[in-house]
């Protein structure tokens, strides 16, 4: 399975003109309200961190977040005491990210690159991050080896992401989903996005293959559910308020090499 997700490649270049598009539509104005807030939340519909409670203390750790974006995340990190690192394919997503930095003050180094191929020493990290960065916009088999080098002896991997299920429900790949099985899973797990990406969607044994052919022991695996009183979301039309709160819309990964 993993030969067949590494063949086929090929969605950086799709991605970043996506993103560009998305940067100057919604993400830019988004950015400076997510820097702003001084609560970690999860996904589209803002599930606190506190309430999973995943990612544990992260004070003195070095972070690299693959598939940064606005690195809103990585500055959430830097307030509670990490040592944060983002990585994007986007420029326009990273000149968004350095005018946040330069108007919070917070600053950390952000590197243009693909998150499956990223320019630095391998085992520098305690943490790899990536919510619906890479997770979401890479393939697999390419990004999750990259986690794991990047990584120390016993670092952690957690990675947000949309579920296969709201992949399988949504009309022609785009939103919202219904309460339909539309797609075949293997379908899915290389979806054209709506905006003109590319989106993976593994099945949960795909990604135990995948986690754990790059070394990893899977500590936990959450489905996000909205709470009682959550609206939809303004721009992504992934799924409403509603359907999120009878089936998971997005989970929420946490994996760990070996000592």
């Amino acid at each position: 399975m993993a030969d067949e997700w590494q063949a086929m490649g090929g969605e950086a270049d799709l991605n970043r003109d996506m993103w560009t598009h998305a940067n100057a539509e919604y993400t830019q104005a988004h950015a400076a309200r997510a820097w702003a807030s001084d609560e970690i939340t999860w996904g589209i519909f803002n599930i606190p961190e506190r309430q999973v409670g995943v990612l544990g203390d992260v004070a003195g750790l070095d972070v690299i977040e693959l598939g940064c974006g606005t690195a809103y995340f990585s500055a959430w990190l830097a307030r509670r005491g990490a040592r944060p690192v983002g990585v994007d394919v986007t420029p326009a997503q990273l000149r968004t990210a350095r005018e946040c930095q330069r108007q919070s003050g917070i600053i950390f180094p952000l590197i243009e690159a693909d998150a499956a191929d990223v320019p630095l020493p391998g085992a520098s990290f305690d943490l790899v991050i990536s919510e619906c960065g890479a997770s979401l916009w890479c393939d697999p088999a390419r990004w999750v080896p990259e986690a794991a080098r990047l990584l120390r002896p016993g670092g952690r991997l957690v990675f947000h992401t949309t579920s296969v299920l709201s992949a399988m429900c949504r009309p022609d790949g785009s939103g919202p989903a219904g309460t339909e099985l539309l797609h075949p899973q293997p379908e899915v797990a290389r979806l054209p996005s709506p905006g003109g990406g590319v989106e993976f969607h593994p099945g949960h044994g795909d990604w135990i293959t995948i986690l754990h052919g790059a070394g990893f022991t899977i500590e936990a695996l959450h489905e996000l559910y909205t709470p009682p009183g959550a609206t939809d979301h303004p721009y992504y039309n992934l799924a409403t308020a509603a359907w999120a709160q009878q089936w998971p819309a997005e989970e929420l990964w946490a994996a760990r090499l070996p000592t």
